[in-house]
C-alpha cells in the first residue's frame, strides 16, 4: 500500500512539472507587432496608391517614416519587421494596402508625418514578385529606368493625437501619376505627391 501511495505521489509531481514547463508548442504570430507601453500608443502608416500607368512595377524605397510631436521632436514609426529600409511596388498597392511602418510612440499631440525616399525604379516589361512592400523586393526582369529624386524628404501636415494605449490608424496615398514626370531628354524623375487619406 505504501508503496502504491510513493507511486502516485510520484505521478502527480511528473504531471506539475510538465504543466509549468509549457511543453505545449504556442503558435506564432503572423506578422510582427510592436506593443506599446505605459505612455505610449501604437501607430500604423498604411500605404495606397493611385499608379503610373506606364510601367509594370514601381519600386520605392523609403529609409523611414516620423511624426513629428508638438513640444518635442521627430519620433521614428519603425519598419515591421525591423529593417533599415522598406520597399514598395506602388503598382501592387491600387485599390490595396500595405503596411508602410508600425509601432509605439509617446503619448500627446503630433502635427507631422515625415517620409525618406531613398530611390526609385520603373520597370516596364515584367512585374515584381512577392509582397506589396517588404524590405526588400527582388528587381523584375526587363527594361527599367531609374527615378530621379530631386528631394528624398516628404512633409505632410496633418494633425493628430497619441493616447496612452490608443490605436491610432493613418492612411497614405501615394499618387503615382502626379509623382512621376518625363524630362525633355527622356529620363524620369520622382517628385513625391503622398496625401493624408484619413487618420482613424
Amino acid at each position: 500500500m505504501r508503496s502504491a501511495r510513493q507511486l502516485v505521489a510520484l505521478i502527480m509531481v511528473f504531471a506539475a512539472f510538465g504543466c509549468s514547463s509549457g511543453g505545449g508548442s504556442a503558435s506564432a504570430p503572423t506578422t510582427p507587432t510592436a506593443s506599446a507601453g505605459a505612455g505610449e500608443g501604437t501607430v500604423t502608416v498604411l500605404l495606397t496608391d493611385s499608379p503610373f500607368d506606364d510601367a509594370k512595377a514601381v519600386l520605392v524605397t523609403f529609409t523611414e517614416v516620423s511624426a513629428h510631436r508638438s513640444g518635442g521632436g521627430w519620433e521614428t514609426i519603425p519598419f515591421q519587421p525591423p529593417s533599415p529600409s522598406r520597399t514598395c511596388d506602388l503598382k501592387k498597392l491600387v485599390g490595396a494596402q500595405d503596411i508602410l511602418g508600425t509601432g509605439a510612440l509617446p503619448q500627446g499631440h503630433y502635427t507631422q508625418i515625415r517620409l525618406m525616399v531613398s530611390e526609385a525604379t520603373l520597370y516596364f516589361d515584367n512585374p515584381s514578385i512577392g509582397p506589396a512592400c517588404a524590405p526588400a523586393i527582388a528587381a523584375p526582369d526587363g527594361a527599367s529606368a531609374p527615378l530621379e529624386i530631386p528631394s528624398g524628404e516628404v512633409k505632410l501636415n496633418r494633425e493628430f493625437d497619441v493616447t496612452s494605449g490608443g490605436v491610432t490608424t493613418i492612411t497614405l496615398d501615394f499618387e503615382g501619376e502626379r509623382s512621376i514626370h518625363r524630362t525633355g531628354s527622356g529620363r524620369f524623375m520622382l517628385k513625391p505627391v503622398i496625401a493624408v487619406v484619413s487618420v482613424q
